[in-house]
């Protein structure tokens, strides 16, 4: 049982001779996944309901690093920097400490949540191998940011929904929209053998018409403002169905690999592997670098996009550098004294000095950071706030007109028209402040910045 298997194998927690009723053991560990706030708290409550008796360590540990939880699953160390955790994250993450080629340890951001084999807010590394469904199926899916010169009250409410807003509607497609023209090659990534990618290459025509869309979901475009009330630009979205399509292949070619020769890796947790050995490796490592191309060549013209029609309608705007980041991809990485394959789902890389972005929802904060680099996350971050609820919870449970008003009293052009809009309502998420706060050892906040008005994916 977990239990059990955190305090016979922590090097930090020992039982010192106390026996374990295992199912016992599992309620304790129930009970923990959801009133530990703090590592102080987790630990305290382990030595108190186990009966350890060597709790100095234990204490030690919880000063020097109140923001990240540790325990131990099936030998390997899992670090975690989120308040909570919810029961199919928890899940997910039993199942992949039981993965035979990871590498030192497994983090999981505070935005954590159960996802499809790997928790979102999750980043792995390994030896020899890559996982597909540890990037995830929207590749090289990530967010960009410009500061503009201009002041948001100088906006004339009338400017900002006619011309502003509805400019940006007409020029950028949303949802499974994408351009009625094709769009010139010079927006598609360059410096590739396109008919040497197999599934590219049968999706090239269509990236013509995917470039520069938005897509669904959780994807956004908003106008936000700094505490000096300065306007920013901030866009969160991916690969579009290429990303899926190469997902997808790769998955279940991984997955015949792993049948055909009698992989350890369990089928049902969907962590099938590609050896580094095998040309499919290879293979999927190009298209995958072409998906996280071609995400950022989408963000790019979207958001030249958005420049133009802001150029249109503010006379002398100057916009700064764009800001990118990515948070799905795997990378080949230096941690601990070895080079290894690093894959963030749902995680933004935090070098020290490196300058990122974490989005809230459209009812609240977004953050500009510069990474701490912390080798205990693999010198990585949140990817965003991270949702409480799924999506079909959050049309269940949350109330249309509470939502509406909640983001009409901040004055902020929403997008909350219908009960399906609920997927994507502040009240879905996390406190995006308290995410921040448990990743103070990760990053370092420079900006923040506050919503204006918001177009989301549909």
């Amino acid at each position: 049982m977990l239990l059990a298997a955190l305090c016979q194998d922590n090097p930090v927690i020992s039982k010192r001779g106390k026996s374990f009723d295992p199912k016992a053991s599992e309620n304790i560990l129930k009970i923990y996944r959801f009133r530990c706030n703090t590592g102080e708290e987790f630990f305290t409550l382990l030595a108190r309901d186990t009966g350890i008796r060597n709790t100095q360590k234990v204490k030690q540990l919880s000063k020097e690093d109140k923001t990240m939880r540790v325990t131990v699953l099936n030998k390997i160390p899992v670090k975690i920097w989120a308040k909570s955790v919810d029961p199919h994250a928890w899940e997910e993450i039993e199942n992949l400490s039981t993965l035979p080629f990871l590498f030192h340890h497994l983090a999981f951001m505070p935005d954590l949540h159960g996802g499809m084999g790997m928790p979102i807010g999750g980043v792995m590394a390994t030896k020899g191998v890559i996982v597909p469904n540890a990037v995830g199926v929207d590749i090289g899916c990530g967010m960009c940011a410009v500061k503009t010169n201009w002041k948001v009250p100088d906006i004339p409410r009338e400017v900002l929904t006619e011309k502003i807003m509805k400019g940006i509607r007409e020029r950028i497609p949303v949802g499974f929209a994408h351009h009625e023209v094709a769009q010139d090659e010079s927006f598609l990534p360059v410096g590739y053998d396109i008919d040497s990618l197999q599934v590219v290459k049968t999706q090239y025509e269509d990236a013509h018409y995917q470039v520069g869309t938005l897509g669904g979901g959780n994807h956004f475009i908003e106008l936000q403002k700094d505490d000096e009330d300065t306007l920013w630009v901030m866009l969160h979205s991916g690969s579009r169905n290429l990303g899926y399509k190469v997902a997808e292949f790769y998955d279940k070619k991984a997955a015949a690999i792993n049948a055909q020769y009698y992989s350890v890796v369990k089928p049902e947790i969907r962590m099938a592997f590609i050896p580094q050995a095998t040309p499919l490796f290879g293979e999927y490592w190009n298209e995958m670098k072409y998906c996280i191309d071609f995400a950022f060549c989408n963000r790019r013209l979207m958001m030249e996009r958005i420049q133009e029609v802001l150029s249109d309608a503010l006379p002398g705007i100057v916009f700064e550098p764009m800001i990118n980041i990515a948070h799905n991809y795997a990378a080949i990485e230096h941690h601990f004294g070895e080079n290894v394959y690093v894959h963030r789902k749902g995680a933004t890389r935090a070098r020290k000095g490196e300058i990122g972005i974490i989005p809230g929802s459209q009812g609240t904060r977004s953050y500009i950071v510069e990474g701490l680099g912390n080798p205990d996350s693999f010198e990585s971050s949140s990817h965003g706030s991270g949702r409480v609820l799924s999506r079909s919870a959050a049309v269940k449970e949350l109330s249309l007109e509470d939502e509406i008003a909640r983001l009409d009293s901040l004055g902020i052009i929403h997008a909350i028209r219908s009960r399906n809009d609920l997927e994507e309502a502040p009240g879905a998420y996390k406190d995006i402040d308290e995410v921040m706060e448990c990743q103070k050892d990760l990053v370092k906040i420079l900006t923040r910045l506050s919503p204006v008005a918001v177009v989301k994916g549909l």
